[in-house]
């Protein structure tokens, strides 16, 4: 395992029956590329950005989307449009809560310069976030319109960073140290070979299961993590399923089902979204044919969580808090038993 991180799957922590695609990553559905920018200035300033780019997503080419929200306690820029006319027509950028704002108008003012855009005069930027203020000084807004734009220049298929990177770099989940997450599924769906991927910025609070059993730092031999009723988590799905805007939505709601299995409180302060959303413009699938596409976005988004867990390093933040990192040999012998 040498040179890269551990994953869950390293430790036989293989959610579901379907097989994953080749980087086992929402890059695995062709046509969706991954881009981060890591801002860290230890110890106060723990944050990022992270874009997922969609090919060929514009004003004039919208591609199908739905949304849902589990819990509405966020600053989702461009949700009211999704919602409404069940497309996005932007890429999809990640950062931290105070961040949000800068980075949807760097988004904008990226795109306008982009061919194609040169009579554009409406965009429905889409930026969601978390809040990363436990670790990294937040106030001070670190997050740059040149880190956008790097983000979204240097997104790529393939493998995908995972942990404290990009948009994740200051996250923690479930008492642990957490950040971006990700996964796939392959599935057949109406007669066709699918993919649906996932990717998770994880910041939520609750406490760790998997497999079922719940996992405290403390049964791994760390310190405790940050207020358990604390964070938000998004979801991003993508899928080369033939949907529609509402069958697209009801993947979404899949998507926050899923953070139950990995035991997520959804609290009060929580801001739990999912946006899915096609390569494939045009319906074609039944609804009665969904199921299996259901099962593989609740698989992948419970591996992404358990990913954004395992490949996270412990962190010392602003004010001197701490988040420790899920330790992978401890998990793995509290799993094994006595």
């Amino acid at each position: 395992m040498a040179g890269r991180k551990l994953r869950a799957r390293d430790l036989g922590i293989a959610p579901g029956s379907l097989a994953p695609g080749p980087y086992n990553a929402i890059t695995d559905v062709p046509g969706v590329r991954v881009g981060h920018r890591t801002v860290s200035l230890p110890p106060d300033v723990h944050s990022g950005v992270t874009a997922v780019v969609p090919d060929g997503v514009s004003p004039g080419a919208p591609l199908p989307a739905g949304l849902f929200a589990g819990n509405g306690y966020g600053k989702l820029v461009g949700a009211t449009q999704i919602a409404e006319l069940g497309a996005i027509e932007t890429p999809i950028v990640l950062t931290s809560t105070l961040s949000a704002f800068r980075a949807a108008d760097a988004l904008v003012g990226w795109l306008l310069e982009r061919p194609g855009y040169g009579e554009a005069v409406s965009l429905n930027p889409v930026v969601g976030e978390c809040n990363d203020g436990y670790l990294s000084d937040i106030r001070s807004r670190p997050v740059l319109a040149g880190h956008v734009r790097e983000a979204l220049e240097t997104a790529a298929d393939g493998p995908v960073a995972e942990g404290c990177v990009g948009a994740g770099t200051g996250l923690g989940a479930l008492g642990f140290k957490a950040g971006i997450g990700t996964a796939s599924r392959r599935v057949r769906v109406g007669g066709r070979d699918v993919t649906a991927g996932a990717l998770v910025q994880a910041n939520f609070g609750g406490t760790l299961r998997v497999g079922g059993r719940e996992v405290t730092p403390a049964d791994v031999g760390v310190g405790p993590g940050a207020d358990p009723d604390a964070g938000s988590c998004m979801i991003l799905v993508a899928t080369d399923a033939r949907l529609d805007a509402r069958q697209l939505t009801r993947l979404a709601r899949r998507a926050v089902f899923a953070l139950a299995r990995v035991g997520a409180n959804y609290g009060h302060g929580s801001g739990d979204y999912a946006i899915a959303f096609g390569t494939r413009r045009g319906g074609g699938v039944a609804d009665a044919d969904l199921g299996p596409l259901f099962t593989a976005v609740l698989d992948a988004v419970e591996e992404a969580v358990l990913n954004s867990l395992l490949a996270a390093e412990t962190t010392k933040g602003h004010r001197g808090r701490v988040l420790h990192a899920l330790p992978a040999e401890g998990l793995r012998s509290l799993l094994r038993g006595p």
